[in-house]
């Protein structure tokens, strides 16, 4: 005979889509009868109006009627009371006082910052295109995008235009797109609202705000799309994540050489870490095997070695050449790492993620758990 026990056990490992967590874990599932072979499951969403209402009433309903026995599924579905809300969210903290930032020096997650000296140089692109290479790889993944005058990450990721983020209290849940975790202020404009004109404390407070109050549970990496140049962000996140990596994108042009090494060693005075350098436009193979080398070369391995004259030892980790999919997949919103996996840029790209995701966090500065026992 089915049980409600069975059943139970079924829905309880249901994943909440924004949250993904099973929603047993996180007290969703309320009262389950069964009766011959129907079942009546309860549910509670986070709030009213959830996005995800839809999806997990199918998940629920279509675990429920995989229990051997139970021909026929309803689902009762409420919304959580504000005590069972801020259980919640107690629960998601797990611990951590309100507006605590969670990915300091003692986080499991490794924070990497992506900057450039200059804009137009693919920055955005090369990180929205890396977060995706990294999720695909099985990594959780989030994104901030902190460029916030130029904001495009939802744009290269494909996010439609008006997503925002679930609030539930004073969490936000960033939305996902190819399995990243995303948040930008582009998400909290109004509608043909395109233009940011904020000055420091502003712009201190957005970036603080992305960091402590978006939940986006426990990351493998977290990744920054940084604005180009040393102004008021690049200072704010050296001051609030001094324990970051930085990469380094560059094109191979001289000029643009130049001004990336000063991003390095900015990032360097605030005690950031640079692992390396990625060469962006690189040269164009030709379909008769001319290469074309529209930006010059060599750019990428000048910042390596100006960044390594002090012994640090920054490699060039790749060198991304100028690729008509890349940007047809920008502008699409859909990443080339998953739409064009045999274009150069792409396994490029899937290279620089290999890397990386094969490289541990330094020690360096960081609390480790001892037993004297």
């Amino acid at each position: 005979m089915t049980s409600a026990d069975d059943v139970r056990r079924a829905v309880a490992a249901v994943s909440d889509p924004e949250l993904r967590r099973p929603i047993g874990d996180l007290d969703m599932v309320r009262d389950i009868a069964v009766e011959g072979g129907s079942a009546t499951v309860g549910i509670v969403l986070t709030i009213v109006g959830c996005p995800a209402a839809t999806k997990i009433e199918s998940d629920v309903r279509r675990a429920a009627a995989s229990v051997p026995g139970i021909d026929a599924v309803e689902v009762e579905v409420g919304v959580m009371t504000p005590e069972e809300r801020k259980r919640l969210t107690e629960k998601l903290r797990d611990g951590r006082a309100p507006r605590q930032m969670p990915f300091g020096p003692d986080s499991l997650t490794r924070v990497i910052l992506v900057s450039s000296g200059k804009g137009g140089v693919g920055k955005s692109t090369v990180t929205a295109n890396l977060a995706v290479a990294l999720a695909d790889l099985g990594l959780a993944v989030g994104l901030v995008d902190a460029d916030v005058h130029g904001f495009s990450i939802p744009g290269l990721l494909g996010i439609p235009a008006g997503t925002q983020p679930t609030r539930i209290d004073d969490l936000m849940l960033p939305p996902v797109a190819h399995g990243v975790k995303t948040i930008s202020i582009g998400m909290f404009l109004r509608e043909g609202e395109g233009v940011v004109a904020w000055r420091g404390p502003m712009l201190h407070r957005t970036v603080s705000q992305f960091l402590t109050d978006v939940h986006f549970g426990d990351l493998d990496i977290l990744l920054i799309d940084m604005p180009p140049g040393t102004g008021d962000i690049a200072i704010s996140i050296g001051q609030l994540l001094p324990h970051a990596e930085v990469l380094v994108v560059t094109t191979p042009q001289a000029a643009a050489a130049e001004v990336a090494i000063r991003s390095g060693l900015v990032a360097r005075q605030t005690g950031q870490r640079v692992i390396g350098v990625v060469e962006n436009m690189a040269g164009l193979t030709l379909p008769d095997g001319t290469v074309v080398d529209l930006f010059g070369a060599g750019g990428g391995a000048a910042v390596a070695e100006a960044l390594s004259s002090d012994g640090a030892g920054v490699p060039l980790l790749a060198s991304i050449p100028l690729s008509p999919a890349l940007r047809a997949g920008g502008d699409a919103g859909a990443p080339v790492v998953l739409d064009a996996e045999t274009d150069a840029a792409a396994m490029a790209i899937r290279t620089l993620a290999r890397s990386l995701a094969g490289r541990g966090r330094g020690l360096a500065g960081r609390p480790l758990p001892m037993s004297l026992g």
